[in-house]
Formats: structure tokens, C-alpha cells, sequence
């Protein structure tokens, strides 16, 4: 790889520095903070020449510039002879496609609709379709270690968790209390995450279909704009007087909602759906409730011994990969929406 591909000017003037590149309403490529130049000289020749981008990044945040310098030289390198276009991993994330490539054919899903984190397997054929993709973009190894094999080393694969952006939260104990040094990868659940996605999944799709990228960005600006609407709808509700903004999860998967939502965590049950509950964190759980009825947010059925060493509780089902929904937005505002009602004892 050539040296000195990327360049970054921290300055940018005044008029620049006012329009954020995840606030941009046009295209990211024709923002003013964003200007992909041709390389020149011996690098422009080649094979690898012709690959090379040369990005010049004014006035924005650190993790703005770096992960769009990553995603350049990612699109750049990565292999492009390939038959098929863009795959993706799972559930969430063609969600997310989908809203990119709407008036196209949607990209291929890997993972089968609740297939998120250690669950699911490839087959045959998901292996061929990797092979086949031209980019495969999935969230990476922190969510899907049962991909790991398959995708770590793949050349046209995208891991969106190694770049250094996103809203990042880590993992929380029962109590909910951080944990040092871990990251909860629920990310797609936080609106700001969300929009940012589109763009990545935007820039990857129009890569691998140039003739479309007018189009793609076109759906992007769209979905940022009914992403912020739902967000604005869901705060028009507002719990009844003296009803404290806190909620119990049976696991904690639900933390990227709680900044738009506003509210917070007091407990869980357990630190994954698949481990019972112990006895000792009824116990707490019982002695630290903000509320008189607490809502559960789970992602199953919660058995009626457990709803009795609760009560007394509001239970809602939310699968944290959205796989009962059928287009993001709608299905966002919805779990959203239950929660709230949840807690309001509605």
C-alpha cells in the first residue's frame, strides 16, 4: 500500500466547521468536510494506483475522520471483480440495507431473522455467498463470533465495530454498573447509531453500484429524517406524574435506546438470557425497584415463577435483533413505543 495516501488538516474555515458530517443533508460525498482526490504521480499507475484515494478531512472530530478515512482505504483495497454485490450478517443490519437500497434489489442476508450474536451458522451456500459478494459487511466479532471463521480474514468483508465511531456504551453488571474494559454491541439501537450506519451501508452499496448512488444516498438522507421523526414521536409520551424513568431488563441488551427514550436501567435479571437468574438478584432486585409496578423489557417468554418473585411487574417481549419487524424505522418506534407503555403501567 502506498504511503501518504490519506492527509488530514485539523482546520477547516468557519463556514465549514457548522456542517457535520453525520448532520450533512446532501450526499456525504458532496459535503464540504469530505473531498476524495486522485492520486497522482508513480502512486496513480497500477493496479494499486488505481485503487489508492488521497482524503483530505477539514474541521471534523477525530473519530469522524478516522473512520472515514478507514472506510476509504477499506472500499479502496478490498477486492471488487467478485459476481454479486453486498451482502450483510444479519437481521438488523438488512434491516438497515434495506433502507438504502429501497427501489434495488436488497442485499443477502447471511443469518437467519434471530440469528444475532452467538447464535446461527453458515451453510454451503452462505459460504459461497460470501466468496461471490463483492463487500460483506457485517458487525464483527464483539456480536458474531460465530462468523469470526468465516469473515476475520475475508478480503471483502466490513467489520462496522472496528471503526472508531459510533456511540460505544459498555457492558453493565446486574446492578447495572459498567464493566471496564468491555463494549455492548447492541449499537444499531441508538438513532445517531442507526443513521450513521445507513451511511457506511450508503458509501459500500454505491461502491459496488456506482450507476445507483445517487439513489442510495437519496434513501439515506430519508431514513435519517423518519429515524429523527419516530424519535420526536416517542418523546410526545410522557410517563404519568411521580412514575420514576427506570426499567428492569431481563438482559441487558437495551442501553443504545436509553439515551433518545430517557430513561435508565435499575437491574437485571441475569448477564445473558441463556443463564437463570439466580436468587440472590431476586433479592436485590426486589429491594431497589424506582416504582411501585416495574416494567421488564425481555427478549422471551418470562415463566410465571419468575413474573411471581417479581411482582409485581409489567412484562414486554423485545427482540433486541428487530426480527419481528419489517422495516427499521417502524419497528424502532414500536419497541420504543411498548417500553414507555411499559412503564407507565399502560
Amino acid at each position: 500500500m502506498p504511503s501518504s495516501i490519506c492527509y488530514l488538516l485539523p482546520t477547516a474555515p468557519n463556514s465549514m466547521r457548522s456542517q457535520p458530517l453525520d448532520r450533512a443533508k446532501q450526499p456525504v460525498s458532496n459535503h464540504p468536510l469530505f473531498k476524495v482526490i486522485a492520486p497522482k504521480g508513480p502512486e496513480s499507475k497500477g493496479a494499486i494506483g488505481k485503487a489508492a484515494v488521497s482524503m483530505r478531512l477539514l474541521g471534523m472530530t477525530k473519530l469522524a475522520a478516522m473512520a472515514a478515512i478507514s472506510m476509504t482505504l477499506l472500499l479502496a483495497f478490498a477486492p471488487s471483480a467478485q459476481a454479486a454485490g453486498v451482502s450483510v450478517s444479519n437481521y438488523p443490519l438488512y434491516l438497515l440495507s434495506n433502507e438504502v437500497t429501497k427501489g434495488t434489489p436488497d442485499a443477502k442476508r447471511l443469518l437467519e431473522p434471530g440469528d444475532v450474536g452467538h447464535h446461527g451458522s453458515l451453510s454451503p451456500s452462505d459460504i459461497k455467498t460470501i466468496k461471490d459478494s463483492k463487500y460483506v459487511v457485517w458487525f464483527g466479532n464483539p456480536l458474531e463470533p460465530n462468523l469470526t471463521d468465516a469473515l476475520k480474514k475475508a478480503p471483502n468483508a466490513i467489520s462496522l465495530l472496528s471503526f472508531k465511531a459510533f456511540a460505544r456504551q459498555p457492558l453493565r453488571d446486574v446492578q447495572g454498573q459498567p464493566i471496564k474494559g468491555t463494549e455492548d454491541p447492541h449499537i444499531w439501537l441508538n438513532p445517531d447509531n442507526a443513521k450513521a450506519i445507513t451511511r457506511a451501508l450508503a458509501v459500500i452499496h454505491s461502491r459496488a453500484d456506482p450507476k445507483n448512488a445517487p439513489l442510495y444516498q437519496r434513501n439515506t438522507a430519508d431514513f435519517a429524517k423518519r429515524m429523527d421523526a419516530a424519535v420526536s414521536r416517542v418523546n410526545q409520551r410522557k410517563l404519568p406524574a411521580g412514575t420514576k424513568n427506570s426499567y428492569w431488563a431481563y438482559h441487558d441488551a437495551y442501553q443504545y435506546l436509553e439515551p433518545a427514550l430517557k430513561i435508565r436501567l435499575a437491574g437485571t435479571l441475569t448477564t445473558d438470557h441463556h443463564l437463570p437468574p439466580k436468587a440472590s438478584q431476586f433479592r436485590w432486585l426486589q429491594q431497589h425497584h424506582a416504582n411501585p409496578t416495574m416494567c421488564l423489557v425481555s427478549q422471551g417468554k418470562v415463566s410465571s415463577g419468575i413474573q411471581s418473585k417479581l411482582a409485581p411487574v409489567n412484562i414486554t417481549t423485545q427482540l433486541e435483533d428487530m426480527s419481528a419487524s419489517k422495516d427499521f424505522v417502524s419497528g424502532w418506534q414500536q419497541m420504543a413505543g411498548d417500553i414507555i407503555s411499559c412503564m407507565a403501567n399502560q
